[in-house]
């Protein structure tokens, strides 16, 4: 038999629940969009281009700048679920030293 996949690892669930700071989610979802913009930005480099094709002066400002909305927007929304770990693990250990 397997181990069901968590969202949560399960030590982390023991005790009471502690919600997770503000600064705490914002910091989170930030990393997180970052993570989600390099990847699409990689992504955009690989498939955004024809070959032989010249780039138009700018588009790279304006793709960074779609990216970067985009990323944001996604890490806001949910994302990956890796800022929604991040605050419950924080969560778990906030007070603790």
């Amino acid at each position: 038999m397997t181990d069901p996949v968590y969202a949560v690892p399960p030590g982390l669930m023991t005790g009471n629940p502690v919600a997770p700071s503000g600064r705490s989610v914002k910091a989170a979802r930030a990393f997180e969009a970052q993570l989600i913009g390099s990847l699409l930005e990689s992504l955009e480099r690989t498939f955004a281009s024809v070959p032989g094709q010249d780039s138009i002066p700018g588009a790279d400002d304006y793709n960074y700048l779609g990216i970067q909305a985009l990323s944001t927007a996604l890490a806001e929304h949910g994302g990956l679920g890796i800022a929604s770990l991040i605050t419950h693990a924080l969560a778990a250990h906030e007070g603790k030293e």
